[in-house]
């Protein structure tokens, strides 16, 4: 007796990474526990599921342990110098404004050095997707403190711990003139799947805070047990959905990051502009 159609239990089928993974790249050098790992998978499926063939992806990085990724994927990538790779990713749109261009820097590569870049970036707002892996400390060069670093927090250059505001890299983002603004977690890692998926679509400049812990350094200085421990403190018991965030009374949202898309408004994309302009100077002349 045959099943009916309706009837018949769905298999899920395991996602295939390796078709987006260079060959003979694994494993990878990132340190056990970091949500680095989490985040490149998250971003696969993000491009997998908006449609995305290899070659009109390019993935761009500077310099840190994430700005690693772009040596794992088998799209068109660069990995530039530290803090300049909006830099570069500007100079591939305009040159192949047909490209999806996704930058992935960390919290100290896109705001400390590469600060200005990031600013005016989202102030031109150029359809770029910028991934910030935010882990709160310089992870490759030893564990000194970021822009990122949450005050009082121990780091090689805070031994008695930051008294340095941390920057919130959504506000900046915001204020810069970002049309779409996210936040997700290495933790809430299909959530994070479908965010990557929205910023990559959008038509301007995304940025996407990921909070991402880093068990080596930040951990180990502020007395972290685990990592598991770093995701459940930092990702999962510090952070709420901004959906949920407007049904909590104030003091529930004390010393909580939101989540989710925070701000997605539309504003002419620079490169298009800068073509017609172009092209309305041509035909004058």
């Amino acid at each position: 007796m045959s099943v009916p159609a309706e009837k018949k239990e769905k298999v899920s089928v395991p996602f295939d990474y390796n078709k987006y993974l260079r060959p003979n790249k694994l494993p990878h050098i990132w340190c056990p526990g970091c949500g680095h790992g989490i985040v490149l998978k998250a971003m696969l499926r993000a491009i997998d599921k908006a449609g995305l063939t290899k070659d009109k992806v390019c993935v761009i990085s500077g310099i840190g342990c994430s700005s690693r990724t772009p040596g794992y994927v088998d799209f068109n990538t660069l990995h530039t110098l530290h803090g300049r790779a909006l830099s570069f990713a500007t100079g591939v749109k305009f040159a192949k404004p047909d490209l999806k261009v996704i930058v992935v820097t960390g919290d100290g590569d896109a705001l400390a050095i590469g600060g200005n870049h990031f600013i005016h970036t989202c102030r031109r707002n150029i359809d770029l997707t910028v991934l910030v892996f935010t882990n709160a400390t310089y992870g490759m060069t030893g564990g000194q403190y970021s822009p990122t670093t949450p005050i009082g927090s121990q780091a090689t250059t805070s031994r008695y711990g930051s008294i340095e505001p941390p920057f919130d890299t959504c506000e900046m983002a915001k204020a810069a003139g970002a049309t779409f603004v996210a936040r997700g977690t290495a933790y809430h890692t299909l959530e994070l799947e479908k965010i990557v998926q929205e910023a990559i679509m959008h038509k301007g400049t995304s940025v996407v805070d990921i909070i991402d812990a880093c068990p080596t350094y930040f951990g180990r200085a502020n007395k972290f047990k685990s990592a598991t421990q770093m995701m459940e403190v930092i990702e999962k018991d510090g952070t709420v959905n901004v959906k949920q965030a407007d049904k909590l009374p104030p003091e529930k949202l004390q010393g909580k990051m939101l989540r989710g898309v925070l701000h997605k408004v539309e504003r002419p994309e620079y490169c298009e502009q800068y073509e017609n302009l172009v092209m309305e100077k041509a035909k004058a002349k």
